[in-house]
Parts: structure tokens; C-alpha cells; sequence
């Protein structure tokens, strides 16, 4: 008996060096992981950073949502092309300026990327109706997922286009925002822009837009590829109405 005991008390004193071994390369791996995935997530943000920096100067050339929105059109076309045209701010008409101020981000000269009280409005509605139909984003924050994420949603994407807004409030200016906004957000099937709008729906420059034309484009901004083929939409002529009698209060940076 005494003999039984000895080789157990052996056998567990064996054991638990192993076992704490174990433990400790576990410790060691999780932790190197983890280091791995902070060094990608710092880098990831320094790459946006530089990105951002650069098209403070220099017009964006494409968006990742244009490159997403050409690969579905090259799978239909393989000769699709996007209609995209960079113009100046001082190019695009006013009216199309207040239109979308208006219909998007009414207190965007205000805030610096994050509109509470319209974070807090959507989730309301949200909880209301039982399921997402309103955002709350600001123009900064469309601005940030066009330009370097998708649109799918999900919590890691909104973590990251926050961390993008914030990068952009900082590194430009009101009216640098509002520039690139115009000329890179999505307006059709293969439209982005203001002026490849203007164009597309009026045959016209973005600069030469009326008030009921700016109101309309405005209007479609939430859903642009339905409304390029339903242009007669139920409900679009109401918004644009709606969009066009809060105009005069839009502040412009």
C-alpha cells in the first residue's frame, strides 16, 4: 500500500511541471497573437492615416466602394465603366450644396463627425419599427465608408469608419469634407459624383443645377441604384418637396 501511494505521489509530481508547461506555451501563444493583431490593426490605421493626409491635396482617383461597384458591373459587362469626374467646390451648384446638407447632416458645420442627437433619433426609430431603417450618420461618416470600407453593416465596420471619421475631422477642413463628399458619393448605377450626376439625370454641369433638380439628387442619395431605373419612385417627389423647403436654413462651410 505504502509502495501504491509512493508511485502515485510520483506520478502527480511528474504531472503538474507538464501541465504548467503547457500552460505556459498556451500563455506565451495567446499573447503573441495578440501582439500580431495590434501590430496589423496600428499599421491598418497608419495606412488610412497616409491615405487621408494624401487626398487632403490630391483628389481620390477611385474609392474602394467605386472599385466594389465595378467588379459587380464587370461581372454583368466585362466592359463596364464607372462615370466618375472630380470637380472643385466652387463648380458645384449651391443649390445642390444645401440640398444635401439639408436631406443628410443639417448640423454638419457644428459637430466634428458624430451627431448625437441624430445617432439617438435613429436608434428610436430603429426600436420603434423593430429593425434598422435609419443610421444617423453624419456626412463625415458616409464620407469615411466610401472611400475605404463597404456597405455591409456590422459592428466592426462602424468601429472602424469611426476611427476614419475622427482622422478626417482632424486632418481637414469643413469645406475639404463636404468637397470630396460631393464628388465621391454614389448616385446610380455606376454614377458617383456630383457632376457625373448632373450629367446623367440632366444633361447638365453640376454647377447649372436647380433647386427642384439639386432636391431631387438629394433625395436619392439614400438609395441611388433603385432610383436611377425607378426615378418615378413612390415617395421621391414628397422627399424632394420636403428636401427643398429646408434649403434656405442649410448653413454651408
Amino acid at each position: 500500500m505504502k509502495s501504491f501511494f509512493r508511485r502515485r505521489s510520483a506520478h502527480i509530481t511528474s504531472v503538474a511541471p507538464r501541465r504548467r508547461g503547457l500552460l505556459f506555451r498556451g500563455f506565451k501563444t495567446l499573447q503573441w497573437a495578440l501582439t500580431f493583431a495590434i501590430i496589423i490593426f496600428l499599421a491598418l490605421q497608419l495606412w488610412f492615416f497616409g491615405w487621408i493626409l494624401w487626398w487632403k491635396y490630391v483628389p481620390p482617383q477611385e474609392t474602394h466602394f467605386m472599385s466594389l461597384r465595378l467588379a459587380e458591373l464587370r461581372a454583368q459587362n466585362p466592359d463596364a465603366q464607372l462615370s466618375y469626374q472630380w470637380v472643385a467646390y466652387s463648380q458645384i451648384s449651391g443649390n445642390l450644396k444645401r440640398a444635401l446638407i439639408a436631406s443628410e447632416d443639417a448640423r454638419f458645420v457644428d459637430h466634428e463627425g458624430f451627431d448625437w442627437d441624430g445617432i439617438q433619433v435613429a436608434l428610436q426609430k430603429n426600436q420603434k419599427k423593430g429593425h434598422f431603417v435609419a443610421g444617423g450618420s453624419t456626412i463625415s461618416q458616409q464620407l469615411a465608408k466610401n472611400l475605404f470600407l463597404n456597405p455591409h453593416r456590422s459592428l466592426f465596420r462602424k468601429g472602424q469608419e469611426a476611427l476614419i471619421t475622427l482622422m478626417i475631422e482632424a486632418l481637414w477642413d469643413k469645406e475639404r469634407i463636404f468637397e470630396c463628399y460631393l464628388n465621391v458619393i454614389e448616385w446610380g448605377n455606376g454614377v458617383f459624383g456630383a457632376e457625373a450626376a448632373a450629367r446623367h439625370y440632366y444633361r447638365a454641369s453640376a454647377a447649372r443645377l436647380s433647386p427642384h433638380q439639386a432636391a431631387k439628387l438629394a433625395a436619392m442619395v439614400p438609395n441611388p441604384r433603385y432610383y436611377d431605373t425607378h426615378p418615378n419612385a413612390k415617395g421621391l417627389a414628397r422627399k424632394t418637396a420636403i428636401i427643398q423647403n429646408r434649403m434656405s436654413a442649410s448653413q454651408l462651410p
